[in-house]
């Protein structure tokens, strides 16, 4: 049986825009008090949705950020227009991010210190990214090169130019704010006169903060859900023998119970309805990938980078090949400690796979 395709999937979903977006400096109000930015990215992946939500703080009427995009003098460009466009004259109060990959809080300092206002994240990510940015734990350097190369990462070249890729996330996070007001699972957030309530998740970050708004009906996924592409799932360098798509698979249940009808704000993508669907269509996603990891296992020992054209059927440079091999660490992680392979280190030190 053939697997639908990813419009056939996204033909399941509902844009309520349509096909708008907002515009390079403007904004599209999407739910009461929620307006849309985008802002673009030189990756791949092109783009990043932000939000505006309006607030009341002790009394002073203004607005909250949530995400921020990576520090670039474009990003700032764009907020620049936005501050002119869109806070009706009205400050920024408070910045709040769901997760410390540089998309995300890269421009938080910024932002904090332009308005004078705190940020507000889960302590994990707070933390993980205060590291990252002094550091290259996970994102380059030789730690990083040296884990690939136990996963079947033999090319000298690719190598060499991981381990030299030292300030990959000081660059794009070159600072985090020195002080942060935590937010935990199932904490309420007072927006606006509105409870949103924090959802943590896992798998993808450390720990990831979604946002659900009872009165309209309003999840703020972050990179947890999203309707066109999967969540990045990977293993880095950092914990090696971690087991992150277990910990994604059972995040995603934390949605469930919010109502069919949900309107999903997504980090990636257009705003949708039908987060159910599709939380279904990324178990399956996750069960199939996991079913060719299975038999290619079967086949013989396989390393992560021998899963790469198994799981990834489009050309891949070299970052988005670091990328890849994380998730195909995961999933042949996810079958490992399922008790389903086995897990080798041959002579020539790399991890290979196979069934039990």
């Amino acid at each position: 049986m053939t697997a639908p395709t990813k419009d056939a999937l996204e033909s399941r979903l509902h844009y309520p825009q349509g096909a708008a977006l907002p515009k390079p400096g403007h904004a599209l109000e999407v739910a009461p008090g929620v307006k849309w930015i985008r802002m673009t990215l030189p990756f791949a992946l092109d783009h990043i949705n932000l939000w505006l939500l309006r607030d009341e703080i002790d009394g002073v009427e203004g607005w909250t950020v949530v995400d921020c995009c990576i520090a670039r003098d474009e990003a700032k460009a764009q907020w620049e227009q936005v501050f002119a466009n869109e806070l009706d004259g009205l400050p920024v109060l408070r910045v709040l991010v769901t997760h410390m990959h540089p998309d995300h809080i890269g421009l938080a300092d910024w932002l904090c210190e332009k308005w004078g206002v705190t940020l507000w994240a889960s302590a994990t990510d707070y933390n993980a990214a205060r590291i990252a940015s002094q550091s290259t734990t996970g994102f380059g350097g030789e730690s990083a090169m040296l884990f690939f190369g136990t996963h079947g990462m033999t090319d000298p070249d690719d190598l060499e130019k991981i381990r030299q890729r030292t300030g990959y996330y000081p660059n794009l996070v070159p600072s985090v704010p020195r002080h942060y007001r935590r937010i935990m699972d199932g904490q309420l957030v007072r927006i606006g006169g509105r409870d949103w309530r924090c959802i943590s998740g896992y798998g993808h970050a450390p720990e990831h903060i979604a946002l659900y708004c009872a009165d309209i009906q309003t999840l703020i996924s972050g990179d947890m859900v999203l309707p066109r592409i999967s969540t990045n799932v990977s293993v880095y360098d950092v914990e090696p023998e971690g087991d992150p798509l277990a910990l994604f698979l059972e995040s995603l249940d934390r949605y469930l119970p919010l109502p069919a009808d949900t309107l999903v704000l997504p980090s990636h993508g257009k705003p949708f309805t039908g987060l159910h669907e599709r939380i279904q269509q990324l178990k399956d996603h996750h069960r199939d990938r996991l079913a060719e990891v299975h038999e290619a296992c079967q086949q013989a020992p396989c390393s992560a980078m021998d899963m790469i054209p198994v799981l990834f059927t489009r050309a891949l440079d070299l970052h988005q090949t670091t990328f890849a091999m994380g998730e195909a660490v995961a999933h042949l992680h996810r079958l490992w400690f399922d008790g389903q392979l086995k897990r080798e280190r041959g002579a020539d030190g790399i991890y290979r796979f196979s069934t039990v």
